[in-house]
């Protein structure tokens, strides 16, 4: 399929591109696209994350940092990474105007090869990031390495409708208005088309949440979120 999500070796590459050059503009649109239910559904991941002040938290893919936000202000440490350095740009200036820069750090990492020791953290989450990366399958692997015993993991994620009207409906909104909001606002018709591209390849909550029970994790679970256009997987380690 043609644009910035292509599979193979190139889709890194591709995917870092289409980051870095959304980044002035990717809350913005993520409100618009959204109508500003993002923020609650970030909001309910930081929640299910339980932390605690002076715990440790790991935010992949983190962007430009709403997420670890949310995990910092429950008085935790937290780490966010991503690999897009533009968007850890935005985050670390959110973070300073926020006030929480004591409590967390923004650093560039591989999702699928963490440069953390196994058991370092109180929860491990993602925010519409593990769909982009060339190995999901590693990504939610290398959180599951990584979290402490009895921490959670959690994935926030574009999902698939079990119903085939409402999900062939919210197909079509992703195909026609969502990129109509990237040329308005990022200059590019194919920078927010990557959205429908990359659900192509990912294979939605169910999928995710048996490789969770695969990898061992307890109390797996998958929260729909309107319809199960949106999901939230969680699972224990």
């Amino acid at each position: 399929m043609p644009g910035f999500f292509q599979p193979g070796p190139q889709r890194a590459a591709k995917v870092h591109d289409l980051f870095e050059r959304i980044a002035s503009r990717y809350d913005l649109i993520n409100d618009l696209q959204s109508f500003g239910l993002h923020r609650r559904w970030k909001r309910k991941v930081a929640q299910l994350a339980g932390l605690k002040p002076g715990d440790q938290g790991l935010d992949i893919c983190c962007g430009t940092g709403d997420i670890a936000f949310g995990l910092a202000r429950t008085g935790a440490h937290v780490t966010g990474i991503d690999f897009s350095e533009r968007m850890l740009n935005v985050a670390r200036k959110r973070c300073e105007a926020a006030g929480l820069a004591s409590r967390t750090t923004f650093m560039q990492a591989n999702a699928q090869t963490l440069p953390f020791p196994d058991n370092s953290f109180k929860a491990v989450t993602v925010g519409y990031g593990l769909r982009n990366l060339a190995d999901w399958e590693a990504g939610v692997r290398e959180m599951a390495r990584v979290a402490k015993p009895d921490a959670p993991v959690i994935v926030l994620e574009f999902g698939r409708p079990d119903n085939q009207a409402w999900r062939s409906l919210y197909f079509t909104y992703l195909r026609l208005f969502v990129p109509v909001l990237g040329l308005i606002f990022a200059g590019s018709l194919k920078a927010y088309a990557y959205i429908l591209e990359s659900l192509v390849d990912y294979p939605g909550q169910k999928v995710v949440a048996a490789r969770m029970n695969e990898l061992g994790l307890k109390d797996v679970s998958v929260l729909n979120l309107v319809g199960g256009a949106m999901s939230i997987n969680f699972g224990r380690k």
